[in-house]
Order: C-alpha cells, then sequence, then structure tokens
C-alpha cells in the first residue's frame, strides 16, 4: 500500500499538476505547477519548498556511536562537533560505493543518519561488537526543505535564530510550538534550510510557513525541479549516477569514490587509526591510479547543437527535463570514452549541460569530445567540452548574511 508523508492533505490542495511518482513506498510530486520550470525559477529567484520525508531517519545512539560511524563512514565524522552535519558516503570492502546521506551530530554519544535508501539492516548487522543502538525513526519526522535566494528570511521569521547558522550548521528551534530542527542544507546548491519536524506538527508548521512565505513567493516544488537544480550542483544522485554496490551484479555496476569524483570525502585516508570499510582497496587504487572513470561536467556547443538540428530542416526545442537515459560519448576518433548520466538544458546557463562518467585521459577542462544525439531516428554526435565542476554554485549558498 502506498502510504502519504505527514504533508501531503497540504500538497495535494496545492498541486495543479495532480503528477505523484512513488519513492520508498510514498506518494512523491513530479511537480505542483503545470510546468516545472517554473517551479525550477522559484527555487533559483526567490523560494520554493521540497517534501523530502520519504528520506529514511535513523537514531545512532551509544558510548560508541562514534567509533562505529568512524568504521563504517568514508568520510573521517571524528572532527565533526555537535550542531553540525557532513555529507558522507559509505563503501564495501572492494572499496566501492554503497550508498551516500548526511550525519548530524547532536552529542558526543548521539547522531541522526539521513539516506534516500534502506540501510537499517545493514547497520545493524555492523553494529553487533559496538556499544551503540540503531534506531528507525523514518515515520515519526516529516522533512520540509526551503531553498532558494529569500529561504533564509522566510525561516528566521519564524525561528530568528537561524539567521546565523553556518553551512552544514543546524540548531533545535520552535515553530508552531513544535520542536524543530532547522539545518543550512538542501540538495537544490542554493542557499536553503531543511527542517526535522515531528509528524503530528507537520500541518501547522508547513501553515505557518505558507503564511510567512507568500509574500516571498514561497511555492512548492517537486522532483522534477530538483533534478535540474541538483544537475547544475553537481550532486550524484543514487539510481542515476550511481547505484548501490550491494545490488550490482558486474564490476561495470559499481564505483569507488574516485571515479564519482567524491575523493575530497577521504581526507586523511592515510591516518592508520581509522581503518574504515573499504579503505585498504581505496588507497591501493590511489596507488596505483588504477581508476577506470572520472566524473566531469560537459557543456555541448550551442551553435554546433542548433546547426545540427538546422542542418536536418528541424527548430530545436531544448528542454530543461533532464533525459532519462543514459547518452554516449565518444572522441574525435569516434571512440565511445564514456557517456553522460544527467543531460539537461540549463535554464540558468542558457545551454546543455551534463555530468557524465569519461575515460581519464579525456578529463582534462577545455577537451573536446562528442555526445550523442538522435536527429530523425539517427545516431549523430555534437561537440561538447569538458569542464570543472560544478556548473552553479552561487556565494549565497555559504556565505553568512
Amino acid at each position: 500500500m502506498i502510504k502519504t508523508t505527514p504533508f501531503y492533505p497540504r500538497l495535494e490542495q496545492l498541486s495543479q499538476a495532480k503528477l505523484w511518482g512513488h519513492w520508498s513506498g510514498y506518494l512523491s510530486a513530479l511537480r505542483y505547477d503545470l510546468s516545472s520550470k517554473h517551479e525550477y525559477f522559484g527555487i533559483r529567484n526567490a523560494a520554493a519548498f521540497f517534501d523530502a520525508s520519504p528520506l529514511y531517519k535513523y537514531w545512532v545512539r551509544g558510548r560508541d556511536a562514534e567509533r562505529f560511524l568512524s568504521y563504517v563512514m568514508a568520510r573521517d565524522i571524528r572532527a565533526l562537533r555537535p550542531g553540525r552535519a557532513q555529507y558522507t558516503i559509505w563503501c564495501d570492502d572492494a572499496g566501492y560505493v554503497m550508498e551516500d546521506g548526511v550525519v548530524f551530530r547532536y552529542a558526543s554519544d548521539e547522531f541522526m543518519l539521513t539516506a534516500a535508501r534502506s540501510n537499517l539492516g545493514y547497520l545493524r548487522s555492523l553494529a553487533r561488537r559496538f556499544d551503540v543502538e540503531i534506531i528507525d525513526c523514518s515515520e515519526e519526522f516529516g522533512v520540509l526543505a526551503v531553498q532558494g535566494p529569500r529561504s533564509r528570511a522566510i525561516v528566521a521569521a519564524l525561528a530568528p535564530e537561524i539567521v546565523d547558522l553556518r553551512y552544514f550548521g543546524f540548531l533545535q528551534a520552535k515553530i508552531a510550538n513544535y520542536p524543530v530542527t532547522i539545518s543550512r542544507t538542501g540538495f537544490s546548491g542554493d542557499l536553503g534550510f531543511e527542517l526535522l519536524i515531528p509528524a503530528d506538527g507537520a500541518l501547522d508548521v508547513l501553515d505557518a510557513l505558507l503564511e510567512v512565505g507568500t509574500p516571498h513567493g514561497l511555492r512548492p516544488f517537486g522532483e522534477e525541479a530538483l533534478n535540474m537544480t541538483r544537475i547544475e550542483a553537481a550532486l550524484p544522485l543514487i539510481g542515476v549516477e550511481f547505484e548501490s554496490s550491494r545490488y550490482a551484479f558486474t564490476s561495470e555496476q559499481r564505483f569507488t569514490p574516485n571515479e564519482l569524483g567524491l575523493t575530497w570525502l577521504l581526507k586523511g585516508i592515510e591516518d592508520d587509526s581509522r581503518p574504515f570499510i573499504g579503505r585498504q582497496a581505496i588507497l591501493r587504487e590511489m596507488a596505483e591510479g588504477s581508476s577506470r572513470w572520472a566524473t566531469v561536467g560537459i557543456t555541448i556547443a550551442r551553435q554546433d547543437y542548433y546547426d545540427l538540428y538546422a542542418s536536418h530542416g528541424i527548430i530545436p526545442v531544448p528542454s530543461e527535463i533532464p533525459v532519462p537515459w543514459e547518452s554516449m560519448m565518444y572522441n574525435a576518433n569516434g571512440k565511445r570514452i564514456g557517456y553522460a548520466t544527467s543531460l539537461m538544458y540549463s535554464p540558468a546557463l542558457q545551454r546543455h549541460i551534463g555530468l557524465a562518467r569519461i575515460k581519464p585521459k579525456y578529463a582534462e577542462p577545455g577537451t573536446v569530445v562528442y555526445i550523442e544525439q538522435t536527429v530523425d531516428h539517427e545516431y549523430v554526435n555534437v561537440a561538447a567540452e569538458v569542464t570543472s565542476l560544478p556548473f552553479y554554485s552561487p556565494e549565497r549558498k555559504t556565505a553568512m548574511p
């Protein structure tokens, strides 16, 4: 039976499109407006909110909570102070990425982990030799992500203490008389905040946000607009940029942190005092230079794209909706060298952009490659350029007011 989130009664009223998908057994809006581009510009120019309640949420508590997470997570959690959060990944013994999530540290012995996929059984199987308790609290809370340049003004109208909240910091406040954890996080690559709200207070908190947010243009947005913004921000999405190594059949379906462009998470990996799962395999890969892939950005040459369609007598209609398949990539000799996992026309950048997995020898920014398109039922290639990531990262995302 498909479930609904604590916010659904209000969100169903706000939806014009009545277009819903499924996320972890819940109804999740693909879009609310008749055009997802309207929601996209709501995020980039004003403020919009996303119902992220289907995220799995786990309390990790106990004397060994830090030691346990240091063993499981590839990113070092030991320097994380209470009131701070961090994006992280966890790997298998062979150094392949299993999944990703965000860890919030509430106290020396209390953390919360949020993730897009279920990990309860896996985490509990690893916790047996630690003095730690893993508690699934997924249904106890709703999550609202308020994103965009006006998000601070909206949230601060209800919780003034968030004005000085640093990027990836969080605090506890009260909104509509309910205790709410507010973090300066999000998946849009813009200024934003996420609210962890007790399920029984979800509608009251949402109504309070709508009341103060309406003058700022606050609106809901769905998965389509979120996908557009996260590609511009170069944020990997499980099920698109990668799949959990737990469910892979072959090595071609598994990827290491280096191959996914997540090497920055491995700071301090040389420290022998933290033997996390997959560490030795990752160190070997680094020492041998054996990464099969590099993750890069690509931008399609604007004029070449239009000339390609014009040569077939067609007027191109660039679509901001990411294509739901991998787009093959080639070198100048027509040899396949990789593929784009996400490809879209960016409304803000006014060009086609993509996240791509490419052979490392072609990963230098400025390298010209060719990406496959379908025109008049033929596969044809158009020039693209390798670029550094992210495509979009406004100063306001991390800046203080």
